[in-house]
């Protein structure tokens, strides 16, 4: 059912781009399929618009602490890329049992809606089925809302409660329906007789946003790579040699006409710098290609300001090592480490203050403070992608589980190869999806479409920021 609205609302739904599929799987209390919620982004009416909509199959479209996390994340996506919001509504509200992690963050959702909207960033809704409880403000803090007849309800106490707390028997309809809202309570705007109407609805209100979505930035005509972009899965190395993975080759497979115009190609070789086009989109690329050292964040701050200068999207390709293990041992590596801090701190700056597009895509590994540097999930990108064999984590498993090991006095082998399963578990592509700590897992031949679709979500509504400094070279 959930799909199937997505279906009948947007212009293609095989453009349609679904965020975080594998949200909450696994969770402590449960499996909660897709968060009990579909997020994703597709053109209605020939504008992106980023769709929120509760599964009500699932718990009646209950609001567990995972569904939060992600429908936070979506407004996050909208406040980034100004995209337009449109809610399908049929929740039953808050999971109470879960309540404690829940309450507090709860609200955070109808505070974004408040500042999306004061942004000049649409907020629509369509109350498909129940609105219960805090799933009530959506709609009324919307823009516009529409209304399903005999379907659609919006109260913050169901009949059961009404019963229990009054004595009295009242239909959902007569509490709560479209006829009511629409009437009376003028909570609602529009009264649709039937779904497929509210969906047109729908459809209708977007056409009538005055929002001007920019799609002259999407290109009919590009060079397929050179190299075929099937051929990725074979040249991945195993995760234990991700370190091997050579970022030339695989770049070769995702560009227009495989063409890679390198920059500071013989400077901090750790770190592959460049520009590109991406299905005609004109992108800054960096790529991890070894240790992240003073030279290379050096390089890379240089690389950024460029960018920003000009107003060009950045990609980072990550595959970071882990160099929580370089203890210095003699003056010397203390000062070369020292220096490397300074230069990484001020990567770190650029990153974070940059003020063009930010896309990663985690293709090996994201260890250390260098996953911070290569556009993780801290430094807020746009849209943050992760392949199958990804790891996330503060080191390498196997030596996190030994360090972890030690400080707890843990002497048994056992013991220890729980811990490490555990760690690669935790550090795993499919554990950061589940638990929102990605945008979602996509196949490595499937990159460059998604880079594409990304790239122009991110300029459909964007202002270019100009820089209020210039490039400051090394």
């Amino acid at each position: 059912m959930i799909s199937d609205r997505v279906k009948h609302l947007v212009d293609d739904i095989d453009d349609f781009m679904e965020l975080s599929l594998t949200a909450g799987l696994g969770m402590d209390y449960g499996h909660v399929p897709r968060a009990s919620t579909l997020t994703g982004i597709g053109k209605v009416r020939g504008r992106y618009c980023i769709i929120l909509a509760n599964d009500g199959a699932f718990k009646g479209g209950a609001v567990y602490p995972i569904t939060l996390k992600k429908q936070l994340r979506a407004q996050e996506i909208a406040e980034q890329n100004r995209l337009p919001c449109i809610y399908l509504v049929d929740s039953a509200g808050a999971f109470l049992p879960l309540q404690a992690e829940i309450f507090n963050m709860g609200g955070r959702s109808f505070y974004n809606q408040a500042v999306l909207g004061a942004a000049k960033i649409p907020q629509v809704a369509i109350v498909c089925g129940s609105c219960t409880a805090g799933g009530a403000y959506v709609p009324t803090m919307a823009d516009d809302a529409v209304i399903v007849n005999k379907t659609g309800t919006i109260f913050l106490a169901g009949p059961p409660l009404v019963k229990a707390a009054l004595g009295e028997i009242v239909s959902p309809d007569d509490l709560g329906g479209a006829k009511l809202h629409c009437r009376t309570s003028g909570c609602t705007d529009y009264f649709a007789t039937d779904e497929a109407t509210a969906l047109q609805m729908g459809r209708d209100i977007v056409s009538s946003l005055n929002v001007y979505c920019n799609s002259e930035k999407e290109f009919p005509e590009y060079d397929e790579p050179v190299f075929d972009v099937d051929e990725i899965p074979g040249i991945i190395p195993s995760p234990k040699d991700h370190h091997k993975m050579n970022m030339l080759q695989i770049i070769a497979r995702l560009v227009d006409g495989s063409r890679f115009h390198e920059f500071k190609a013989m400077f901090g070789t750790c770190l592959l710098t460049g520009f590109a086009h991406i299905e005609g989109h004109l992108v800054g690329i960096l790529a991890n290609q070894g240790i992240m050292g003073e030279a290379e964040a050096t390089k890379a701050t240089h690389f950024i300001a460029s960018c920003c200068e000009r107003d060009i999207p950045l990609l980072f390709f990550q595959n970071t090592l882990d160099d929580s293990n370089n203890t210095p041992e003699n003056k010397e590596e203390v000062l070369q480490q020292s220096l490397s801090m300074k230069s990484q701190a001020r990567m770190l700056s650029a990153v974070s203050c940059a003020r063009v597009p930010k896309i990663t895509v985690i293709m090996g590994d994201g260890f250390g403070t260098s996953h911070y540097l290569m556009g993780g999930r801290a430094v807020s990108p746009n849209f943050l992608f992760a392949w199958p064999n990804a790891r996330v984590a503060i080191m390498e498993p196997h030596i996190l589980a030994k360090k972890v090991a030690q400080e707890s006095d843990l002497q048994e082998v056992d013991g220890v190869m729980k811990l490490t399963e555990q760690i690669e578990k935790e550090s795993s592509a499919i554990h950061g999806s589940c638990h929102v700590l990605n945008d979602g897992i996509i196949l490595p031949h499937h990159t460059r479409r998604r880079l594409s679709q990304c790239l122009s979500i991110c300029k459909a509504y964007r202002v270019p920021k100009e820089p209020n400094y210039p490039i400051q070279r090394m």
